[in-house]
């Protein structure tokens, strides 16, 4: 399975090693890091904030607009200031535990997530249950890795469960890699308004990777995998376009995604891109 280094805070003497354990498909797990909510900001912790539109309510550190929720008013802007206050807090922590990315990450969405996970009734390549790797098909990033900062809020002592798959990337793509073909997708899509950025053929593939396993019955009973729990008060942080997972049981979380450029890793050649580059014998951006 990916390793875990388990760190005891931002202090930890070997916080240094975090980066090469990320680059080497493994997660970065602090137990005791919490994100603190503020007074009366418990009242979210509810299935009753959420549109019904979205299994999640997100937030945009651009915009400063929020998605997914009913809320209006001063509830909605308790609410945006809550998961703004998570954002500077992933980022505050991803600076500690990796600065030599930080003149590169770009911020992406923020997410709060109230909801059941095992609860949610959804199509297989919907179906963040079953075993994967991220690819998103509206926000194609164009071959920078997905970085993505977690935090388990549950007030009551409920652990987030996640299975990793015992695969690093490059064994997975090896067992699929002959059986897609890079499609990319093309200016219309953008202008349309289909793909919030230019689909690369980098971008097909690995959609195409996410939708073989994702589909695939047999590799998800099949695939070796172990069992992860984090508990409430624990940060944890993993490249969600290498290491394959799956979210299985838990309530009550907060997500922050970051891209980055390959060229920004310690070591591009493990990017996904660069995997499936030297994979497929063509360049895919």
């Amino acid at each position: 399975m990916a390793d875990v280094l388990t760190l005891d805070g931002l202090d930890d003497p070997r916080l240094g090693e975090a980066v090469g354990a990320l680059e080497h498909d493994g997660l970065v797990m602090f137990p005791h890091l919490p994100f603190a909510l503020e007074p009366g900001e418990e009242a979210f912790l509810s299935t009753e904030v959420f549109s019904g539109e979205s299994k999640n309510v997100s937030y945009d550190p651009a915009s400063g607009k929020v998605g997914g929720t009913k809320l209006e008013g001063d509830p909605l802007e308790r609410m945006r200031a809550m998961i703004a206050r998570y954002s500077d807090f992933a980022q505050t922590v991803l600076a500690r535990v990796a600065p030599t990315y930080g003149p590169h990450l770009q911020l992406r969405r923020t997410s709060f997530r109230p909801g059941p996970v095992d609860t949610r009734v959804m199509s297989k390549r919907k179906d963040d249950r079953r075993l994967h790797i991220d690819a998103f098909p509206s926000n194609p990033n164009q071959g920078r890795r997905i970085l993505r900062v977690f935090t388990n809020v549950h007030p009551t002592g409920l652990e987030r469960v996640w299975a990793v798959g015992n695969d690093d990337f490059e064994a997975y793509a090896k067992r699929w890699v002959g059986q897609v073909t890079p499609r990319p997708g093309g200016a219309w899509r953008e202008a349309v308004g289909l793909t919030k950025g230019r689909r690369t053929a980098y971008d097909s593939v690995m959609l195409q990777l996410h939708d073989k396993g994702k589909l695939d019955d047999a590799w998800q009973a099949g695939e070796p995998k172990s069992r992860l729990a984090f508990p409430p008060g624990a940060t944890w942080m993993v490249y969600t376009d290498s290491v394959l997972h799956a979210a299985l049981s838990g309530q009550h979380a907060f997500e922050q995604t970051f891209y980055l450029p390959p060229d920004a890793m310690t070591e591009p050649a493990r990017a996904p891109v660069r995997v499936l580059e030297r994979l497929m014998g063509q360049p895919l951006l």
